[in-house]
């Protein structure tokens, strides 16, 4: 039984880290757009920007609350990026 509580503890770790990488990719990709907006356009992406910033607070919040360390955030992303390269 502790084995399953464990192992779904790390799935669920797993997901808070992506859930953590792919918005700081959104957010990057939201200040990019934001750089070279059109006028109609920069509101939108000053929501987004702002948003992408809340769900970040809010994800490292968590991690942190469970303890883990935010270099793992790193280890992982580098991985992700190794594997997307082979």
């Amino acid at each position: 039984m502790q084995y399953r509580i464990k192992e779904k503890n790390v799935k669920n770790e797993i997901e808070l880290f992506k859930s953590i990488l792919d918005t700081k990719r959104e957010l990057v990709t939201a200040n990019r757009n934001f750089e070279s907006a059109e006028a109609e356009l920069v509101d939108y992406y000053s929501y987004q920007i702002k948003a992408n910033k809340a769900k970040l607070d809010y994800l490292i919040k968590q991690v942190k609350e469970k303890g883990i360390e935010l270099d793992m955030i790193n280890n992982l992303q580098i991985g992700i990026e190794q594997t997307k390269a082979i």
